[in-house]
């Protein structure tokens, strides 16, 4: 679906264009078109690669999508994959793709499986006309400088789960099993966030050190602040990568003293049992000749015994903390 086709000339909107009319403005000079499509069917993405002349095997990768994010280079123009993420409301990750087709006097957006739109980065771009006079690059520079900035708000978020998992772990009263199971589906999130920010820090590092390609020439600034951004999450991953693992081990380690608590406990029960059991079984045994059976005040004492020791021993355990 179509969703903006607009023309730009020396930093200025020109009008907004149906598709027949693009190639007649890629013909002027100091102008370029910027058109964006939602999840397009085959033959609005094929009308749009004729209009632009686009290779046919970038083509091919933006209609079958689920593509790694990279950077590829076709003649003058370039192919960017970047993949998108969203928080749903269930507390899972929404990975979806936008593909940039970018050429001298052309951008071309396409983004798959993202609700949320770029009409905010078009905004920007436009009350900016003395950067957005530059051209294509610096349109470039802005659609995935506002992917990036999603990553920041998705970072937050999973900084915020761990610390309240954190918390949950030392809490008596919270499931083992449901911490365990909250602590890997964070993990997860953190390799899905890792598979959309590495491979993308590796492409954008192009954009700004050796060659350059032409469209991006004099963004090198720009670019490179970008790349520092996705520098910056790719050591916050690592970090909480880091506290999670440990997150691991302590709620292991947790589940482990519970368990030795509970053996520990087990244990103090059994021997106030044994000891009242093994004196009753010792009177217990058929025997003719055995001294006390016949004591009047054998079976208050023996109890009284009985008694004695299990208090000793039920003092003992809870002064030891088994009890």
């Amino acid at each position: 679906m179509l969703i903006n086709c607009v023309a730009y000339q020396n930093g200025r909107k020109l009008a907004d264009l149906p598709r027949e009319d693009i190639h007649d403005y890629l013909l002027r000079p100091d102008c370029f078109v910027w058109v964006a499509l939602r999840e397009p069917d085959p033959a609005e993405l094929d009308a749009m690669a004729q209009q632009f002349e686009l290779h046919e095997l970038a083509v091919e990768d933006a209609r079958n999508g689920h593509q790694r994010p990279k950077l590829e280079e076709y003649g003058d123009t370039l192919f960017c994959v970047l993949q998108t993420l969203e928080p749903t409301e269930s507390g899972e990750l929404r990975v979806g793709e936008m593909d940039l087709f970018v050429g001298a006097n052309f951008v071309l957006s396409i983004r798959n499986g993202t609700r949320q739109g770029f009409q905010s980065v078009r905004d920007r771009c436009e009350h900016e006309p003395e950067l957005l006079q530059i051209g294509a690059g610096f349109v470039f520079y802005a659609l995935i400088d506002a992917v990036v900035d999603r990553y920041f708000a998705v970072m937050h978020q999973l900084e915020d789960e761990l610390d309240e998992l954190e918390e949950r772990l030392f809490n008596r009263k919270s499931s083992a099993r449901r911490n365990i199971e909250d602590l890997y589906s964070l993990k997860r999130k953190l390799v899905t966030v890792s598979h959309a920010v590495i491979p993308l820090h590796e492409a954008v590092a192009r954009l700004h050190g050796g060659r350059v390609p032409r469209v991006c020439g004099g963004l090198h600034d720009y670019y490179r602040d970008v790349d520092d951004h996705l520098a910056r999450i790719i050591r916050s991953l690592e970090s909480q990568r880091d506290m999670l693992a440990t997150a691991i081990q302590v709620n292991l380690a947790m589940i482990s003293l519970d368990d030795s608590s509970v053996s520990k406990q087990l244990a103090a029960w059994a021997a106030l049992f044994a000891v009242p059991t093994m004196i009753a079984g010792i009177y217990g045994m058929n025997f003719q000749n055995m001294p006390e059976l016949k004591s009047v005040d054998g079976y208050p004492v023996t109890l009284l015994v009985m008694a004695v020791l299990d208090l000793l021993l039920w003092w003992r355990f809870k002064k030891v903390g088994w009890l």
